[in-house]
């Protein structure tokens, strides 16, 4: 499919995990991505292959937690290709700690991350959407949904993307502007930020892997490329008549 093709496509995050399958998935889809994350070099390492294929990825640095990031990034990408038609706010991150445990440095840097990120991206890409209109989807997780032990300012956080993704998708709705707001909820996944969080649990890492996947119905975690092609659902008109709408993709963890 190409469902994508000649739309410009903005991902956070795009050097590793879901950002990476999802900007890639974009690309083969016919879109023009603009990949962003802190660390270039692994960014550049990530889409070299691709870009060898003839895919059209464009790479550059972005702090997610800077308002004035975003309003260059997204600037530049309105200039270059006369607009912005996609946003995938899927930058962010988490450590374990329990709601003793966690520290206020802790706590305001996962803010910053996973909320004050999001926030920002949207304000920046309604700007340059409200006109010709456009999609946004917002990264939360199951953690956002139910209580995780030891996830309390993971969980806060994706709390407040779910909320925040509602509260601005009805008012865009009802301003009339042809843009929609969802959110994506994924579960356990097998990603580079899920295999640090568990290396941080030092001997209880093994146990804690093990009991997390017992948990899951499906029995495995997911691949990041299983969680990028609802992404693209959500982002594509084949989603016209969703917005504020959370889509969970756990392999039935929350159902159970």
């Amino acid at each position: 499919m190409r469902r994508f093709e000649g739309k410009t496509i903005l991902v956070t995050g795009a050097a590793s995990g879901i950002g990476l399958a999802s900007a890639e998935q974009f690309a083969r889809e016919g879109g023009i991505v603009v990949a962003t994350d802190l660390d270039l070099e692994r960014l550049d390492n990530a889409f070299a292959g691709m870009l060898k294929e003839g895919l059209t990825v464009e790479t550059g640095v972005q702090d997610v937690t800077e308002r004035e990031t975003w309003d260059r990034i997204v600037g530049g990408i309105v200039s270059r290709h006369g607009g912005l038609d996609v946003l995938f706010n899927n930058a962010g991150g988490g450590q374990f700690a329990g709601i003793e445990e966690t520290t206020m440095e802790q706590w305001r840097y996962v803010n910053a991350l996973n909320l004050d990120s999001v926030f920002f991206g949207m304000q920046s890409a309604i700007a340059a959407m409200k006109k010709d209109g456009g999609a946004i989807v917002n990264n939360s997780s199951i953690a956002g949904l139910i209580g995780e032990p030891r996830l309390a300012a993971y969980s806060a956080t994706k709390g407040g993307v779910r909320a925040m993704t509602k509260v601005a998708a009805v008012d865009c709705a009802r301003r009339g502007y042809p843009i929609r707001i969802n959110s994506i909820h994924p579960g356990y996944t097998n990603t580079n930020l899920v295999n640090t969080a568990l290396e941080s649990l030092g001997d209880q890492a093994e146990e804690f892997a093990e009991a997390t996947v017992r948990a899951i119905p499906m029995g495995r975690l997911a691949e990041p490329v299983e969680i990028a092609r609802p992404v693209l659902f959500l982002a594509s008109d084949d989603a016209s008549y969703m917005t504020g709408s959370e889509l969970v993709v756990d392999g039935g963890y929350v159902a159970s």
